[in-house]
């Protein structure tokens, strides 16, 4: 790994299940630079398994690299996978309010190339990790963290997968048919006013243009953020159109296990 990435180990070992052989989760804190700037992102695997695994990346929701996205990133680890929650703002920035995760959100996009750059950092650190097959590694994301997988697709990064949850699915961003390599996977609310049916429509059709494998499951009634537990706490602090819905977490999380098993297979 490059001399000036700084890793701090946490030394976090959770049981994971019951039995005479437990599976050890372990967590790392990451600081690393890019473009001469800071970021902090959570490594973790499961050391019970051996061998080098499928790697996945963890793009976070406008709020930041917060405590969902980690959270995102050990429930990997607990299925077999090295996962790796990368950091898109930079060391420090979360946001409490969405007036400053919009600020955040919208510094972070400002520059296509800097998006890129980013995500290849992250992707970089995590292909180097002692766990990782290197050639096995997805990407995925929860609402901005959704758009941001679906662009690296788009550009044809290096992927084997990507799964936007509840991300925006309109890009500037256009393809032609073979540019993309990665098999795609769409999560998205029936009634998020964020993510509305004229778009959805809009990425199908751009995804059959491009020729992309790509599926995309919208659950009937369910609201933006529906994967989070604390959707429903923004909501009321907020007054926002997002809530958690347990069923279509569930099942888009078992559509994610699912989809890895196939495009990780050997």
């Amino acid at each position: 790994m490059p001399s000036r990435l700084t890793l701090i180990a946490t030394g976090i070992a959770l049981s994971l299940g019951a039995g005479s052989v437990f599976a050890q989760l372990q967590t790392e804190t990451v600081e690393y630079q890019v473009d001469g700037e800071s970021y902090t992102g959570y490594l973790a695997w499961n050391d019970s398994y051996e061998g080098p695994r499928p790697g996945v990346l963890v793009v976070h929701e406008w709020w930041g690299h917060n405590e969902f996205a980690r959270d995102q990133a050990e429930k990997l680890a607990a299925a077999g996978y090295t996962a790796f929650a990368l950091d898109m703002y930079g060391s420090g920035k979360l946001a409490d309010h969405p007036r400053d995760a919009m600020a955040f959100m919208e510094a972070a996009t400002a520059d296509l190339d800097s998006v890129v750059n980013r995500f290849t950092a992250a992707m970089n650190i995590l292909k180097q990790h002692e766990t990782v097959d290197s050639n096995r590694i997805a990407a995925q994301g929860y609402c901005f963290g959704g758009a941001v997988v679906l662009n690296m697709a788009r550009l044809g990064m290096d992927l084997a997968g990507v799964v936007s949850y509840h991300g925006s699915l309109g890009s500037p961003i256009e393809v032609s048919p073979g540019e993309i390599s990665a098999r795609i996977q769409v999560y998205t609310g029936g009634a998020d006013p964020m993510v509305p049916a004229d778009q959805v429509a809009g990425f199908v059709d751009s995804m059959m243009k491009a020729e992309a494998d790509f599926t995309v499951t919208s659950f009937p009634g369910v609201r933006h953020s529906f994967t989070n537990p604390g959707a429903d706490r923004f909501a009321a602090d907020f007054d926002m159109p997002v809530g958690f819905d347990q069923g279509a977490a569930e099942r888009s999380w078992n559509g994610t296990m699912q989809f890895y098993q196939e495009i990780f297979q050997d």
